[in-house]
Formats: C-alpha cells, sequence, structure tokens
C-alpha cells in the first residue's frame, strides 16, 4: 500500500522517507538572502547622547551615567570633576594633608537610604570626612527631585555645607527639594542603583558595601560656551 507523504511547506517539501533533498540548502541560502532576519532591537545605550558631559561609575554591581548640569549648578559639577579626576586637592584622613590624586578611587557606597537614595564619595565610609571644601547651594525651581537617578551633593542638613559626598536617588524624594544641590541625573545605569539600594542593611549602613571603583569623565560635542560677565 502507498503511503502519502504529509507536506510541512509549500516552499520546502518533506520526500517520503525522510531523506532531504541535495538541493535544500541553497533554497534556504536564497530564503534568507529574501528574507533576512529581523535585526535586533537597539538597545537604550546604543543611542547617541545629547551634547554634554558626562560622568560614568564604575560600581561592582555595574555602571552608571549621568550627564552632569555643568550649566545649571556650575559650582558643585567642578568640585565634582576636580576632586574625581584629582585636578584638585583635598584633605587626606589619614594624614590631614591636602592631595592631588582621584577622590573616588576604590572606595564604596557607604550610605543607603532603601527606594531613596545610595550615597558615596567619603573614603572613610563613614558619612564624615572632611574634603576640605563647602559648596554654596544651587537649588532652582525647575531642578527637582521629581523622578529617580538625580544626583545630588549630601550636606550636613545646615545651609551652603555641601562638600564631596554625594547620593543618586531611586525613586521621586519631593520633601528634599531645596534642601540638596542637584548636579546631574543618570542616563544609564538606573537599574545599578536600585541594585545596590536593595542591598542587606543595617539601618542605613550596607552590611557588604558595594564597591565604586573609580569615575570616569566623557565630553560629548563641543562645551557650553562662557557665560558673560
Amino acid at each position: 500500500m502507498r503511503v502519502a507523504c504529509s507536506v510541512s511547506s509549500p516552499i520546502l517539501p518533506v520526500p517520503c522517507g525522510g531523506r532531504t533533498p541535495a538541493f535544500r540548502p541553497l533554497v534556504l541560502l536564497l530564503l534568507l538572502a529574501v528574507f533576512p532576519p529581523p535585526a535586533p532591537a537597539a538597545s537604550d545605550t546604543d543611542a547617541p547622547l545629547p551634547n554634554g558631559l558626562y560622568a560614568t561609575f564604575h560600581t561592582g554591581q555595574g555602571d552608571i551615567t549621568a550627564r552632569l548640569y555643568e550649566t545649571i549648578t556650575p559650582r558643585a559639577v567642578a568640585l565634582f570633576v576636580g576632586v574625581s579626576q584629582g585636578t584638585l586637592a583635598w584633605l587626606d584622613p589619614k594624614t590631614g594633608e591636602r592631595v592631588k590624586r582621584p577622590l573616588y578611587n576604590n572606595i564604596t557606597f557607604h550610605r543607603v537610604i532603601r527606594g531613596e537614595m545610595i550615597q558615596s564619595g567619603d573614603p572613610t565610609g563613614s558619612s564624615g570626612h572632611d574634603c576640605g571644601y563647602r559648596l554654596q547651594d544651587e537649588f532652582l525651581p525647575g531642578v527637582q527631585f521629581n523622578r529617580s537617578g538625580k544626583l545630588a551633593i549630601a550636606n550636613t542638613g545646615e545651609p551652603n555645607s555641601g562638600s564631596c559626598q554625594f547620593f543618586i536617588t531611586e525613586g521621586p524624594v519631593p520633601t528634599w527639594n531645596g534642601h540638596y544641590t542637584i548636579f546631574g541625573e543618570v542616563v544609564s545605569g538606573q537599574d545599578v542603583v536600585s541594585r545596590i539600594s536593595h542591598m542587606p542593611l543595617k539601618g542605613e549602613k550596607p552590611i557588604d558595601p558595594v564597591r565604586l571603583d573609580s569615575v570616569t569623565l566623557k565630553r560629548v560635542g563641543p562645551p557650553p560656551p562662557p557665560k558673560r560677565k
């Protein structure tokens, strides 16, 4: 009795007996040439960055990149850039002497308020380091803690007491508006901020603090024109 073969494709017939005809690979190549597979979707990190100055925080959980508000909060950005790259001298907590080396190399995110922020910038890991600078507050009505990813200067709670420590928010914290200078915002790596925020804590102290290995800077496009005096 003759058994009919089933056909799984009107273009590529499957012969009886399960044998593949010799021309099938050629047909597949022709089909791929005519109907190529779709290209993978581009990720957010593939999109070109707008002109500006960017800081990338290289952490033990991955990279976080933030655009710095160099024209909006110039004092905070200038201090952050200077101490992060070692072009501004800061007070070494061990010797009390001013040193010119990158402040944010091989330190930790020493303080975390889960769901709100992660804090770094203190080589002692205690929140008490005085790097030798005091920043004038730079509050602007349109720059607020209205969403996650805000990069801001930590302070003592007193006016104009910001210094070299900084924090990155995990969510909106409107009660902090007018209390901390926001000098940038995250453009990629917010998931890293969230992971660090959800590490095990004892109070606000991480049990196993995440490393901040270094901070690198990148400028996209020309620098902004100088302000007229």
